[in-house]
């Protein structure tokens, strides 16, 4: 790729930026790639915040990161104790 089009396509996607688009990439399997270009479509026109809520309500809007991922996992029978004796000989 030359330079231009390095700059051509960093302006366009500066232009995206500034409409609050993003421009993402997904791998899906081929009998489902039409539905998410149509899903795509459907969530930059009228109809974007119907669809949304029923997207959110199939998919969920928890997104938890490690740490509420622990925190709400079931670990009450799990020993999570450490033993710090490893049966090591270290000679100092």
């Amino acid at each position: 790729m030359t330079i231009s089009n390095h700059k051509t396509i960093a302006a366009h996607r500066k232009r995206l930026k500034e409409q609050g688009l993003a421009r993402i990439e997904v791998q899906v399997p081929m009998q489902d790639a039409e539905l998410i270009r149509s899903t795509a479509q459907l969530l930059r026109g009228e109809a974007a915040s119907e669809l949304r809520i029923q997207l959110q309500r199939l998919v969920g809007t928890q997104h938890l990161g490690l740490k509420e991922l622990l925190a709400a996992a079931p670990l009450d029978d799990i020993d999570l104790t450490c033993n710090p004796d490893l049966d090591r000989n270290v000679e100092l």
